[in-house]
């Protein structure tokens, strides 16, 4: 009998996109979802719109360059929403799509979970660097 994980893996012949095929697609979406910054701009987003750089101050850490490239990949993949406001000088809105919302909701599971339990991750590697000398 096969587990829930191999039955997860199995690519379902009726959908037409599969992740784990090296041509698919969505393997490019995923990659601008999990990426670091994909991530967390979508997770900042679920909140309401936010300009270019009160999104910048939220993401911190994030450079001007990569933000920029990120909110072009999530905007071409429909997860993010740019509204330009025709005012002097030019304000420039970011919003989730309903995709990107989906999405985003997510995403929010997954960082509470790992922020939940990132003690346990901490002994983790804690265990981890004492048996096997670090990093």
């Amino acid at each position: 009998m096969e587990s829930i994980q191999e039955q997860e893996r199995t690519p379902d012949p009726c959908l037409p996109y599969d992740v784990f095929a090296k041509t698919c697609p969505s393997r490019g979406t995923l990659e601008h979802v999990t990426g670091r910054w994909g991530g967390l701009t979508l997770s900042a987003l679920y909140d309401g719109s936010l300009r270019f750089n009160e999104l910048r101050r939220r993401v911190d850490g994030v450079s001007e360059k990569m933000l920029s490239q990120t909110l072009q990949a999530l905007e071409r993949d429909g997860l993010v929403h740019r509204e330009a406001q025709p005012t002097n000088p030019p304000r420039v809105d970011y919003e989730l799509t309903e995709l990107g919302r989906g999405v985003a909701e997510r995403l929010l599971g997954l960082i509470q979970f790992l922020e939940g339990r990132m003690d346990d991750v901490l002994d983790a590697r804690r265990s981890y660097d004492e048996t096997r000398g670090g990093l």
